[in-house]
């Protein structure tokens, strides 16, 4: 039985899933370090993000060492890295993270990068090999599901290419994480959906002490 297609995003209070665009060319370049727009970009990603970096989860993970706390947000977490079989995500998304990830990335699936850039796979350490397709979404998409078998395909983002998948009517259901901060400017998650095609049930709200979890099923207008 094939898996669902989902997102999983972390979004502020005002409705963005990222800060504005990436001040400069080659972002973790050291040189780049002290650029005072750099270091504003990565505090606010930082904000809204700091509910993952104490859980035992990501912590593991990411091999960040031993401990870190358990409970509904660590449950979470775990859950959507195991229910998901493949990733796919675009080329800005990837750009930006692969001179960040580990070595050893974090995703331990495949993953398909819809780009116009032809390239080799390029596999990771620790199970994540990096597929670049050329032809859309769909075909992404397509053999995203066939990698991940029985389960889950999550659109990892970024955000334009979540609504993209989301427009076209290709997400089962998604989850977004509230962090309690406001940016005020940035990428908004649903800045551009076809609000005409897209039909929302809730299916979930789980408040913890640092975030409130919303989950939606997705159906066809």
């Amino acid at each position: 039985m094939a898996g669902k297609v989902f997102f999983s995003v972390t979004m502020s209070l005002d409705g963005f899933v990222a800060p504005e665009s990436v001040p400069v060319d080659d972002f973790f370049a050291p040189d780049n370090q002290d650029d005072p727009r750099v270091q504003r970009w990565l505090a606010q990603w930082t904000e809204l993000q700091q509910w993952l970096f104490p859980l035992r989860f990501i912590r593991e993970n990411l091999k960040l060492g031993e401990g870190g706390e358990e409970g509904r947000d660590n449950d979470i977490a775990r859950e959507t890295f195991e229910r998901t079989g493949a990733s796919v995500m675009g080329k800005r998304m990837f750009d930006l993270g692969e001179p960040a990830w580990p070595q050893e990335a974090p995703f331990h699936t495949p993953v398909f990068v819809v780009t116009h850039t032809r390239r080799e796979p390029w596999e990771r350490p620790g199970g994540t090999t990096f597929h670049f397709v050329n032809d859309g979404i769909e075909h992404a998409l397509d053999q995203a599901r066939e990698a991940a078998g029985d389960r889950d395909v999550r659109i990892a983002g970024g955000g334009a290419t979540i609504l993209e998948h989301l427009n076209a009517g290709l997400v089962d259901a998604f989850s977004i994480t509230l962090a309690p901060v406001l940016f005020g400017s940035g990428t908004r998650l649903f800045d551009g959906v076809d609000a005409s095609r897209v039909a929302l049930e809730p299916v979930r709200s789980e408040p913890t002490r640092r975030v409130t979890h919303l989950t939606y099923a997705v159906h066809r207008r």
